[in-house]
């Protein structure tokens, strides 16, 4: 049975802690309603009624136009081990740039990785639990390292190049350009 919540409590933060990855879905009025799966070490509980994310650069830019144009956000937690549990955090977002004033002091919050190209910061509205009962048991058997060795290799001057043109969403919706966070040689 669902229950809700207003904030995040110290149970839905363990379960959040263990989790491997998430998923995100934004929509806009008259846009295509994305869903992404998120990995690597990218969330954060900021407070009880405060998250926020690592965005990398990958094919798109749709979560960041849609939070522009509505600021609706939904972020879904499935703990693929016992207990069975789905944890959906609602709330309003906003993505702050490397280029943002306040990026320094979110940027604390994390272990940037490379391909960083903003930060979600969301608000919570609302926490919403469920059984997962239907949800499979699966293990994590280990991080895929290509979206972070692409970004470590990438040609900085290419790489920006290309971001300049992505500028609308699929739907044509307005997107901010970015610039991303390069790590040192000692990542993998």
């Amino acid at each position: 049975m669902a229950e809700f919540f207003d904030t995040l409590n110290d149970k839905h933060i363990a379960m959040i802690d263990a989790q491997p990855m998430f998923f995100v879905a934004t929509a806009a009025a008259d846009a295509r309603i994305n869903l992404s799966p998120k990995g690597y070490d990218a969330f954060r509980v900021l407070a009880p009624d405060r998250v926020g994310y690592l965005d990398l650069g990958g094919s798109g830019n749709e979560t960041s136009a849609h939070l522009d144009a509505d600021g609706r956000i939904t972020i879904m937690f499935c703990n693929f081990q016992q207990p069975a549990l789905i944890l959906r955090i609602y709330g309003t977002g906003r993505a702050v740039l490397p280029k943002d004033p306040e990026w320094d002091a979110l940027a604390e919050n994390f272990t940037l990785i490379s391909g960083t190209r903003q930060i979600f910061d969301i608000a919570v509205e609302s926490v919403q639990t469920s059984c997962g009962w239907g949800v499979p048991f699966m293990k994590m058997e280990a991080e895929r390292p290509t979206l972070k060795k692409a970004h470590s290799q990438a040609n900085p001057s290419e790489w920006a190049a290309k971001m300049s043109t992505r500028l609308a969403s699929i739907d044509g919706l307005p997107a901010r350009p970015t610039d991303r966070y390069i790590a040192g040689e000692s990542e993998d």
